[in-house]
């Protein structure tokens, strides 16, 4: 979907960098300093609208969020939610996924979470994928000892794609499903994308990986 331009998204995100951290490199190894509690950190790579990461942040205060989006003018959106409601723990990164090994040390984060990212079907386009072989070689080595992905998508061809990627760079994969809102749980907190897709009645896909 074509993202509207917002030309004054730019001077927005540098306005508030207590809540988008404007150098995230100088932050490698040391993310808890700018959160109030020292707690496990979990970051969404491709957070859109921020729906999904502030409700999670919500619902588990115990944890330390961190939502990464390269596009300006949707982070501003996430951006938004915090300026409306704020949550001490979550920190937004203007940033891109392909650099995020200069951001995060090694075993610094406890969960990673792809969200229906974008599925880049065409063969030459692979290397985009953030199922991608060099990408899960980058999030082994931010997660920690019991660290682990946890995918959702729509799109069929890319969860297919993803397990196949997973088993064959020595994750294992747990918790699969098929159809994850057809178990009727309402307390999954959900993406804009997944609310729109399962209201239609579109089944959404999801499965963890753990490294070995």
């Amino acid at each position: 979907m074509r993202v509207r331009h917002k030309p004054w998204a730019k001077d927005k995100i540098e306005a508030h960098p207590n809540w988008v951290i404007s150098d995230p490199a100088s932050m490698k190894g040391s993310w808890q300093k700018v959160f109030p509690v020292e707690q496990p950190l979990h970051i969404e790579v491709g957070m859109g609208k921020g729906q999904f990461i502030t409700g999670m942040a919500k619902k588990h205060p115990d944890v330390n969020f961190i939502g990464m989006e390269f596009q300006g003018s949707v982070l501003v959106e996430a951006l938004d939610k915090l300026l409306e409601t704020p949550l001490e723990n979550v920190r937004l990164l203007h940033n891109n996924a392909k650099d995020l090994a200069e951001y995060f040390a090694e075993g610094e984060v406890e969960v990673i979470y792809l969200n229906f990212s974008d599925p880049w079907p065409k063969k030459r386009h692979e290397k985009r994928r953030l199922t991608y072989s060099s990408f899960l070689e980058t999030y082994k080595t931010l997660l920690s000892k019991e660290g682990h992905i946890e995918l959702k998508t729509d799109n069929q061809g890319l969860f297919e794609y993803s397990l196949e990627s997973f088993s064959d760079h020595g994750f294992i994969i747990r918790n699969v499903s098929l159809d994850l809102h057809g178990t009727g749980d309402l307390s999954i907190v959900k993406t804009e994308y997944e609310e729109k897709f399962s209201n239609k009645g579109q089944r959404i896909y999801r499965c963890e990986a753990w490294p070995k």
